[in-house]
């Protein structure tokens, strides 16, 4: 092997090839460690850059972000995994950011039911001690829980910018389902020119049920090794356990009536947008069979004139 020349092509290749771009608590991070135990498939030590999306990530300038990817080698295909890009309003700069450093880069979009994508991301910012209030509640002081699950509304301005065959539309419930045949999807879409294999031993990870609410100390307490076997020395297994569950979230949270009702007239509007795109009829009701019977694919190259109609409505 031509150990230069290997470095002479590293040094051009650091920037992404793809990147999964959303949505949160949608199993990315599933899909990057599948994908990151590929040969021939690099992804970056650090999940979620973010590079994009954060001004002070974005400050830190571009060879930071080509850095990165440094230990990619000649020939591999290079990507990255960064959930705030598909959080608008929030980080409103995102796709103009991608677009003048990477404009032909692949983009891997994976959806959830929108109801159980937002409860899952309540319980990610309850345990991290971002929401302190009751579900209901913070549907009115946190609108993002509401926008992330707005998935025309996160797509559209990406499939303007970069075309609906830069964009590969993937599902949770079905990279679940049939994690197999969803990992040779996406390979093929990245352009991976050889056969993928899907690692069953892989854990999950963010696990929203298994989190404890952050508190004072909390890193010292439960991240520190010497405190850990400390803890687990000088306290009862049967204490510990108890200790616990006060901090965790025993019961998953449950909408009133009320607040179903609103969610679901808002995320109809947008899966009709996108059953429309993908040649379907989609709703919240049938969600989950549509997408786990079949692969989805664009069957139009740009949105209908319904999603534009959609995106233009004010969240309420």
């Amino acid at each position: 092997m031509n150990i230069s020349a290997d470095v002479a092509v590293d040094a051009e290749r650091k920037k992404p090839d793809f990147i999964i771009i959303g949505a949160m608590k949608c199993a990315t991070t599933t899909l990057y460690d599948q994908l990151n135990q590929q040969s021939g498939i690099f992804m970056p030590a650090l999940k979620e850059p973010n590079f994009f999306s954060d001004d002070e990530q974005y400050s830190r300038g571009v060879q930071w972000y080509e850095e990165i990817f440094s230990g990619a080698r000649a020939g591999d295909l290079v990507g990255e995994a960064s959930t705030h890009y598909t959080k608008f309003p929030t980080y409103p700069e995102t796709i103009q950011r991608i677009r003048k450093l990477l404009p032909g880069v692949r983009l891997i979009y994976v959806m959830r039911h929108p109801i159980d994508r937002l409860v899952s991301q309540y319980i990610h910012e309850w345990s991290c001690g971002n929401i302190r209030v009751g579900l209901d509640e913070a549907l009115k002081r946190h609108p993002e829980l509401i926008a992330y699950s707005r998935y025309s509304y996160q797509l559209q301005p990406y499939l303007e910018a970069f075309g609906a065959d830069n964009v590969l539309p993937v599902f949770f419930e079905r990279l679940k389902s049939e994690p197999q045949k969803e990992l040779d999807r996406v390979a093929k879409f990245i352009g991976y020119p050889e056969s993928v294999c899907w690692h069953n031993e892989i854990a999950p990870k963010n696990i929203s049920k298994e989190r404890i609410r952050r508190f004072p100390f909390y890193e010292f307490i439960l991240q520190n090794k010497f405190m850990s076997n400390l803890r687990r020395t000088l306290v009862p297994k049967v204490v510990r356990n108890l200790v616990k569950k006060t901090l965790q979230m025993n019961e998953r949270p449950r909408l009133s009536d009320d607040s179903l009702i609103r969610l679901t007239e808002i995320f109809d509007r947008e899966l009709m947008s996108i059953g429309s795109a993908l040649g379907v009829d989609l709703n919240v009701e049938n969600y989950v069979e549509m997408v786990t019977s079949r692969q989805l694919e664009w069957s139009c190259q740009s949105y209908s004139p319904e999603l534009k109609r959609t995106n233009k409505a004010v969240l309420m």
